[in-house]
């Protein structure tokens, strides 16, 4: 540069060749300039996704704490019902199998003579006969200081894939959910979405409550399973489509930091202070009815409603942010917007013009298996928890802990290094944490490993979902990252088998997550950054945007452009 005042500076530069790239879009971000970029309306609808956070968290883990099995369980036997527990249990309770942690046969009791017993006060001899439960069990709320629905519907033993069958059906109502609420967003916007989304997890919340069997429970919790993760993400595409570039990393990644974060942390202090798993579904359950109001208070996505060629609507929304943040958008601008939706109205896209197009395809599949990588790790790493040998509320919050910070620092550090080195980067140093604690001894070492693994992959995890969100045009934006999220949920159906794995080799489900993390960084590596570039508006825009990417950076660019960085100082840097 050498400092004429005519000429753009670097960053005025890459604005200009942002709107070359982005013409249509460039209208609606100019409207967006002057309403402001994180004006008063921006910071409430910022603190509205509070209560949409910290639900998101309470439909993912709150079956955790519903359906948690306590570890200490044996048949119960109705001729010794009149003694105190433990006398019940040393009469009644076989040794287990050595190497086993528990001391006592969970499964199995004495074909005996119970009156005989009650007369000497002894075990039967060790020799005696032993055959599964006849009467149900008995559980020694030690470890689990509640009944849960585990424990009060005998899901141990024969029964104990009852609760992994609930969880996998919940899995599924995922992806049946995330497909349809994903559709309505495109379709009938995203606001309706939002309320339709919640409104089916808080029914089968309350289902839950009143079923008796595995397969109402299972139903119930599919139900609540359609409302995960759209019951939040609705929130954050319609929020991330409002604030300017330069707010929307923080935005994005300190609402799931803080919020989601939050309700992790209080989710497992409010099981043990209810005490009864019923109660935590109604606690947890009944915020979902506060997106009865979002229609009152939350604006309709102003691109999605001018994507749809309902412009005058859209007009209105920004009307009602020239209210609130006290900004006026000139009339010529105003009228720009206007002509601009009419010229590029795309109610003819849809998800499967993605697929069309092979650009935007190979994104579509490498961001897929990015996402479905960071969710079974995730999820892994979180079902893993019970063998750091702490008690099992004390091990949830500790491992939840890492969301906040490392989330903050993601959203300190991703609009300057960008989202595939802060996508890629934690996942490889993930893979080599957990690859490392496979083959170090159990405990505090393989402990400390674990919880790195996690830090990382919280990092990475919430970086796929900005970048996602930001890869995708916006006709197609809510159900194209539904699609990726709904790829998650299989993957998620997938990692307690990685988990159960460790019957074959105890090492061999980090071994698992760590490879599966230098593949995915692998396939993250080939996406095209988006750091400071505007969300497409068009599936032409996304072609574009993944068409003009190499590995080192993006394409030098039109000989018009070129001619502008020359005029401009020879800032070749802008050509990345």
């Amino acid at each position: 540069m050498n400092g004429s005042k005519h000429e753009l500076s670097h960053e005025e530069a890459k604005e200009e060749l942002n709107k070359k790239e982005h013409p249509d879009d460039d209208v609606l971000e100019k409207v967006l300039h002057h309403v402001g970029s994180m004006g008063r309306y921006q910071r409430w609808l910022f603190a509205a996704m509070l209560p949409f956070g910290v639900i998101f968290a309470f439909v993912y883990f709150v079956q955790m704490f519903v359906a948690a099995t306590p570890q200490r369980h044996w048949c119960k036997v109705p001729e010794l019902q009149h003694l105190d527990m433990e006398i019940r249990r040393n009469l009644s309770v076989p040794p287990s199998r050595a190497g086993e942690e528990f001391e006592w046969d969970r499964c199995r009791t004495y074909e005996a003579n119970w009156s005989h017993v009650l007369l000497t006060m002894q075990p039967p001899d060790r020799g005696t006969p032993t055959v599964p439960c006849q009467n149900g069990w008995e559980f020694e709320l030690s470890d689990i200081p509640y009944q849960t629905v585990v424990s009060e519907r005998g899901w141990v033993c024969d029964s104990a894939s009852a609760g992994p069958t609930a969880q996998a059906i919940f899995f599924v109502g995922s992806f049946v959910g995330g497909l349809l609420f994903g559709w309505l967003a495109d379709n009938f916007g995203r606001v309706p979405a939002l309320v339709g989304t919640n409104l089916i997890g808080f029914v089968g919340g309350i289902a839950s409550i009143f079923t008796s069997g595995l397969w109402d429970f299972a139903l119930a919790r599919f139900l609540v399973g359609m409302s995960y993760d759209s019951c939040f993400m609705m929130m954050y595409i319609l929020v991330l489509e409002y604030v300017g570039p330069q707010h929307r990393t923080w935005v994005a990644n300190m609402s799931i930091a803080l919020f989601f974060g939050s309700g992790c942390l209080v989710l497992p202090w409010l099981a043990v202070w209810l005490a009864d798993w019923r109660t935590l579904l109604v606690v947890t359950s009944l915020p979902m009815l506060c997106a009865l109001l979002v229609p009152f208070l939350v604006p309709e996505s102003a691109r999605w409603l001018s994507s749809r060629g309902r412009i005058t609507q859209a007009v209105e929304v920004v009307r009602r942010f020239e209210r609130v943040n006290g900004t006026k958008v000139p009339q010529d601008v105003i009228d720009e917007f206007i002509v601009s939706s009419r010229q590029t109205r795309q109610t003819n896209e849809s998800l499967l013009a993605v697929f069309r197009s092979p650009p935007l395809r190979n994104a579509m599949i490498f961001m897929v298996i990015v996402y479905m990588s960071c969710a079974i790790i995730f999820d892994g790493l979180v079902r893993m928890s019970e063998g750091l040998g702490l008690d099992f509320f004390i091990t949830f919050t500790l491992t939840s802990a890492t969301e906040i910070p490392s989330v903050t620092l993601l959203a300190l550090v991703l609009d300057r290094w960008g989202r595939r080195m802060l996508t890629c980067g934690p996942m490889l140093t993930a893979g080599i944490l957990t690859l490392t604690a496979a083959f170090v001894p159990r405990g505090i070492p393989q402990v400390t490993l674990a919880i790195m693994a996690r830090f990382c992959i919280n990092m990475s995890y919430n970086a796929a979902i900005q970048w996602s969100t930001e890869l995708l045009p916006t006709a197609v934006r809510a159900s194209g990252s539904s699609l990726i999220h709904v790829s998650g949920y299989v993957a998620t159906i997938m990692s307690p088998y990685v988990v159960y794995s460790q019957l074959i080799w105890s090492s061999l489900p980090l071994v698992i997550l760590g490879a599966t993390s230098f593949a995915a960084a692998a396939c993250g590596a080939l996406l095209p950054e988006t750091r400071g570039r505007r969300m497409p508006q068009s599936v032409a825009d996304g072609e574009r945007l993944v068409r003009d990417f190499s590995l080192c950076g993006y394409k030098k660019p039109a000989k018009e452009d070129t001619e502008m960085w020359q005029k401009n100082g020879n800032d070749k840097s802008l050509i990345t």
